[in-house]
């Protein structure tokens, strides 16, 4: 297999004709509603020993809320490394056409190019779920932990029409297949804890959330601050638009002409803590946002006590918040860095290996039509 082709995604991007896809899309609806039958759909699960399995999948046609959508693109998140020994499907930053509909279903049709990300639906009667807070919800169905038999690495899935979002016209599939987990982690921390555009934030890391977050952060006017270990980095940081940056290895203090409001951590191996807490401001806010790579994170707690600091948890984000990072992200040309890989079982173990290594610059993407 040839490497993977390294893209920055503001190349421009191929589109088929919509109205084509619209014609394909409807007579393998039609055929499927006319058999009456159950629909069985690659996938490409984990297992016990790491490797990855190619299965079949096979559920009844969609029915009710329900959208059955044919799978064009994944990415490969971070997260799915977590459940590569588990007996489940891998995936969860899917982007694909509607191919059929539930009797129920308003807000999509037959042709639609719509992605899903970590959330698959929630009770809807909770507190959480009541004030909009649908990825704390008590009851909520997510990635890891149910619908095991199907994910974003396959050839289809059948999801709840209400946690399907539709892809904004000029949005490459693409581009938004890792917006809709990696984006939206992001973004859901300068939507819900309000960073503004007068203030100083922090980035810890260059890799599959901190280049979305510096651009997300840069075009909404804040200005950016970049921490990565080594220089190598900094043409690249620059490039998306930071106004500094730091080189943090062996550094024991930063020399920076103002403290941050905000840090953002979107790397998997937590930094110094005492290095960055000596940098924000009293009453700023810390953002650990991609998963440790131990199971606990230690902090020194009495600087945290004496500058008032906030150490805030936040999960991808809610539906609402979901709908205005992809419109924000359309209006404003934020793309991500993506290396593209086939979606096969060889693809899928390739850039699971890259990203793996820590080579993927910055996000990698399963293409169903990848030659």
């Amino acid at each position: 297999m040839r490497p993977p082709e390294k893209i920055a995604s503001v190349h421009p991007f191929q589109f088929k004709s919509r109205l084509q896809t619209s014609m394909l899309v409807t007579q393998i609806s039609s055929h499927i509603s006319q058999s009456h039958m159950s629909i069985e759909f690659t996938v490409f699960k984990g297992s016990a020993n790491g490797g990855i399995v190619q299965s079949r999948t096979q559920r009844a046609a969609p029915t009710g809320n329900q959208v059955l959508v044919k799978i064009t693109h994944s990415g490969i998140c971070g997260s799915d490394e977590h459940f590569k020994h588990a007996d489940m499907v891998l995936g969860h930053e899917g982007v694909g056409t509607v191919l059929q509909i539930g009797e129920s279903v308003s807000q999509f049709k037959v042709g639609d190019i719509v992605g899903w990300g970590l959330l698959h639906k929630t009770c809807g009667r909770c507190e959480q779920c009541e004030i909009g807070d649908d990825q704390y919800c008590a009851n909520v169905e997510h990635y890891g932990a149910h619908n095991l038999d199907q994910g974003s690495f396959g050839s289809h899935a059948i999801w709840d029409a209400s946690f399907l979002f539709k892809i904004p016209v000029g949005m490459a599939p693409e581009d938004a297949a890792p917006l809709m987990c990696g984006g939206a982690t992001v973004y859901n921390v300068i939507e819900s804890y309000n960073i503004r555009p007068t203030d100083r934030v922090g980035v810890v890391g260059i890799g599959g959330l901190g280049h979305l977050a510096i651009q997300f952060l840069v075009k909404m006017g804040a200005s950016v601050v970049v921490f990565s270990s080594t220089e190598s980095k900094r043409e690249e940081a620059v490039r998306l638009g930071a106004t500094e940056f730091y080189a943090t290895k062996d550094v024991e203090r930063l020399e920076m002409p103002a403290k941050l409001d905000h840090l953002l951590v979107t790397t998997s191996v937590m930094p110094d803590w005492n290095l960055f807490i000596a940098a924000i401001k009293p009453r700023g806010t810390i953002y650990p946002l991609s998963m440790p790579t131990g199971s606990d994170i230690s902090l020194p707690f009495a600087p945290i006590f004496m500058s008032g600091l906030t150490v805030q948890g936040s999960l991808v984000a809610a539906r609402s918040v979901q709908r205005k990072m992809l419109n924000f992200a359309a209006r404003h040309e934020v793309k991500p860095i993506i290396e593209r890989f086939p979606l096969t079982k060889d693809g899928v173990e390739e850039g699971m290996e890259r990203l793996r290594a820590g080579k993927m610059r910055y996000r990698g993407v399963l293409v169903a039509d990848l030659q």
